[in-house]
């Protein structure tokens, strides 16, 4: 599985979030793939699932199944939580 986190400009909230992930992926004993990115330069192929902040998901031209969406992005807890129910709900 590959997960990307996205950020408007792909610099420092995106590689945070990826740093994030990474840690709630450990916890949950996932292994996966992660990466961060800019926004304008996903597509819905370079990924399994999307992690990115409610401020530019509703803008995101991806398929809304593949995107998990996040309040406050420095929240462990709200990750963890946003990542257990997607793979609940996705079966993955």
């Amino acid at each position: 599985m590959k997960m990307m986190a996205v950020c408007g400009s792909g610099l420092g909230s995106s590689f945070m979030m990826e740093m994030n992930i990474k840690k709630v992926l450990k916890n949950l004993n996932v292994v996966a793939d992660v990466e961060h990115s800019d926004l304008g330069s996903v597509t819905p192929d370079v990924a399994d699932v999307f992690v990115m902040a409610k401020d530019i998901a509703y803008s995101a031209n991806l398929p809304e199944n593949k995107i998990i969406i996040i309040n406050n992005i420095i929240d462990l807890k709200e990750i963890e939580q946003k990542i257990r129910e997607y793979f609940e709900k996705n079966n993955a």
